[in-house]
């Protein structure tokens, strides 16, 4: 065989001719790598046996049945919510996380589940001996005993183990761990991953079994590895959460067999991940009612309501800059809040600190909370609480007006089975409710609804200006006439004529 040099840049897997400073695909320097690469002749003919290999049937698209299209499904209401309805079979999934936020006690759980009911499961640990293994199972309790076990951190190893046990699902714990002899670069690599990633396609694709791999993530939060492994699977799921808190979100950002909107909701405990079938109620249950700085928010996770609780505590600046610190919603749209609620309300914070987070470790995105925190800022502000059994939703723009959001007939439903009987929404939106459950305040804008929400009048909640005092009518200050010429200006730019 012919011999050839290549090289490969280790970060993004771009392969040149010869060596650069610079990668052409990802613009890393020093990442590429020298590589030997043997050629093999090129046959015009067929491969396979009498020189020919196996031609795939062509059908037309209504000879394909996808009616009666099996799911194993593992009775884990949030797990199977998330893969629209459990596994497909020969899907490649994807399952990726921070380090430590239980990917594997979940996929372990899965696969508990899955044996449970009489299916063959293999679990190829790389990260884990089968000791470790075991003892992990018996910490968590109730792992079924007949899921099988492979520990091998080679992907050759893998194939005469399916062979041999013939699985109906396989979970491979960590794609990054396995690493092949033929390949030159070290385990972890963007090419290891690359071609284990399609080694397990391959597998899939060719015996219908489905394959769930667990894949890191870096600081970024993305997928560690060369970004083409995404588009090679069929699902990819993330494990979000703080691992100071209880709570876990397991969402889809990519799945062909299932919607990417669902979101699966589990606690974290000393025997696992438990599916939380109500999240709000949990979420809701240590809010001390009475309290200033508190507004409760119905957001929406994929299709599932879920009321939140957004906290905002406004105090005296110790330093000249005031610092603005968010926890769960995007600093930089915080930020844009308080300055709709200088400009709109009234309110200085040119020597505050303002702090805002949610409650329960949930990161929350989307903008039908923007009234929840600047009620709560504002609330904190005046030092007034909201009241205990009312909800605030609606998004607020730049000029101060409140939009409407959307699915909110479901958003008020949900607050209305947790006892809610008040709910401040925007003016359009409510128009076109029909029946709510509940009582609707209509907002317009976000000055009316600090009015409706904390009770102030609508002079008191613009009143506040920068200069801490009354507003600019109440202090006896009257509209002047044009603005003072700039001191050193010429003659003409005065008065429009010279003297």
């Amino acid at each position: 065989m012919k011999v050839k040099t290549r090289f490969v840049c280790r970060e993004c897997g771009h392969i040149a001719p010869k060596w650069m400073g610079r990668c052409p695909g990802c613009e890393a320097w020093n990442s590429l790598e020298e590589r030997r690469v043997e050629a093999a002749p090129r046959s015009r003919g067929w491969s396979g046996s009498g020189g020919r290999a196996e031609v795939p049937v062509i059908k037309s698209l209504g000879e394909i049945d996808a009616e009666n299209l099996p799911r194993y499904r593992t009775g884990i209401e949030e797990f199977d919510r998330v893969l629209g309805g459990g596994l497909v079979p020969g899907s490649l999934v994807l399952v990726a996380g921070d380090p430590g936020v239980g990917k594997s006690t979940l996929l372990l759980q899965a696969a508990s589940a899955y044996a449970a009911q009489g299916l063959v499961v293999l679990y190829v640990s790389a990260e884990e001996s089968e000791r470790q293994l075991r003892l992990r199972s018996r910490r968590l309790g109730g792992i079924d005993e007949r899921l099988q076990v492979l520990a091998s951190t080679r992907v050759e190893t893998v194939a005469p183990a399916l062979e041999a046990a013939s699985p109906d699902v396989v979970i491979v714990d960590s794609v990054q761990t396995l690493h092949s002899a033929e390949a030159e670069s070290a385990p972890g690599s963007v090419a290891q991953v690359r071609d284990n990633t399609l080694y397990f396609l391959e597998l899939a694709k060719r015996t219908q079994v489905p394959v769930i791999l667990v894949g890191h993530v870096t600081k970024e939060g993305m997928v560690a590895g060369p970004r083409v492994m995404e588009h090679m699977v069929d699902a990819v799921l993330y494990l979000e959460g703080d691992r100071y808190h209880h709570y876990r979100l397991f969402r889809a950002a990519k799945n062909r067999f299932g919607p990417t909107h669902e979101v699966g909701v589990f606690e974290m405990g000393d025997e696992g991940l438990r599916p939380v079938s109500n999240p709000s109620e949990f979420l809701l249950e240590e809010r001390r009612e009475g309290m200033s700085g508190s507004a409760v928010a119905p957001a929406l996770e994929g299709t599932r309501p879920i009321l939140l609780e957004v906290q905002a505590l406004v105090g005296s600046a110790g330093f000249s800059v005031p610092r603005r610190v968010a926890t769960g919603v995007d600093a930089r749209r915080l930020a844009v809040l308080l300055a709709v609620l200088e400009k709109r309300a009234g309110l200085d914070f040119s020597t505050h600190d303002v702090f805002a987070s949610v409650a329960g470790g949930f990161r929350v995105v989307e903008p039908a909370v923007d009234l929840a925190v600047a009620v709560a800022v504002a609330s904190s502000y005046h030092d007034i609480p909201v009241d205990g059994r009312t909800v605030v939703v609606g998004e607020v723009g730049l000029g101060g007006e409140v939009r409407r959001v959307g699915q909110l007939p479901r958003r008020l439903h949900e607050a209305s089975k947790l006892g809610f009987t008040r709910a401040l929404v925007p003016a359009r939106a409510a128009k076109e409710l029909d029946a709510p459950p509940l009582e609707v305040v209509p907002v317009a804008r976000v000055d009316e609804a600090l009015e409706k929400a904390l009770g102030i009048s609508a002079p008191a909640a613009r009143g506040v200006g920068r200069s801490g005092g009354r507003a600019a009518g109440e202090r006896g200050l009257v509209a002047a006439g044009p603005p003072r010429p700039r001191r050193g200006a010429p003659a003409e730019t005065q008065g429009g004529r010279g003297r």
